[in-house]
């Protein structure tokens, strides 16, 4: 694994952190490559029930390499931008090309069959918002910064973030926060939309919560991340069709009878892996 991402997986979780805390975790080429191998090594872990994404040190993540926007602006002694971190890079997915390394950067967490949590403080700013928009769930700090910032460097959010803050908050406020790139704290992002949940301690939350989610039959948590994932566009009798097929093949499956037999014999269950 990448010396920019590590992975520590415990009782079914994964404890995924950035790990460039000298830089506040930004996003240099490195830490693209690492973010992208940690999310493709995951997808195949059929042990792995659930994700908690954070970032190492003072932050979360602080948005893309300072580097880069000084070779932007035309300065010599910086490293030159050549677009590479944001060039499509073929075989990115199951799905192929579903956009460019940048882009699939944050969305390689929505396309992981488990659901994926993240602990955000600090700051969480363009890239980095981004970043933790791609994951299901987000707990933040109250006192965490979060923007869209994309407009404060004469830009567009161009990693996935207008498709997923589209879905997360009204379209006004998505545009007021992509027009003005303003800061805003944990607790109005909870308030907006942007968190799930407010914690002093959102990795320990986001871990309690994981671990939660291992706990329960992981065919029927993919199944309904999928589910929910699958008919987030689409017209409703597709979205009860999906929702009909996935019950189906949950019905009397292993780990369904399971879950039935350990409530009503008020025990642990004891979950299979999918395979």
């Amino acid at each position: 694994m990448s010396e920019r991402v590590s992975i520590e997986i415990r009782d079914g979780v994964a404890d995924v952190r950035l790990n460039r805390p000298d830089k506040m975790n930004a996003l240099d080429d490195a830490m693209f490559r690492g973010i992208l191998d940690a999310g493709e090594r995951l997808r195949g872990d059929a042990q792995v029930r659930a994700v908690v994404l954070s970032g190492a040190g003072r932050a979360f993540c602080a948005g893309l390499d300072f580097s880069s926007f000084s070779a932007m602006a035309g300065d010599s002694q910086a490293p030159k931008d050549t677009g590479e971190s944001r060039a499509p890079r073929g075989l990115l997915s199951p799905t192929d090309h579903v956009g460019n390394r940048a882009q699939y950067t944050c969305w390689v967490w929505q396309d992981l069959p488990m659901p994926v949590i993240a602990a955000v403080h600090g700051v969480a700013y363009g890239g980095g918002l981004q970043l933790a928009l791609g994951a299901d769930i987000r707990i933040v700090a109250p006192d965490a910064r979060l923007s869209v910032r994309e407009i404060h460097w004469g830009l567009v959010p161009d990693m996935a973030g207008t498709q997923t803050l589209r879905h997360l908050v009204r379209l006004d406020i998505a545009k007021e926060l992509a027009f003005t790139g303003r800061i805003v704290s944990g607790s109005e992002a909870a308030e907006l939309g942007l968190a799930t949940q407010i914690s002093e301690s959102p990795h320990d939350a986001a871990l309690e919560i994981a671990r939660e989610i291992a706990g329960r039959s992981p065919h029927a948590v993919r199944a309904t991340k999928q589910l929910f994932n699958a008919t987030r566009i689409g017209s409703v009798e597709d979205g009860f069709k999906l929702e009909e097929r996935l019950q189906t093949s949950l019905i009397g499956s292993p780990n369904q009878i399971e879950a039935v037999q350990a409530n009503l014999q008020k025990r642990q269950p004891d979950f299979k892996d999918p395979e």
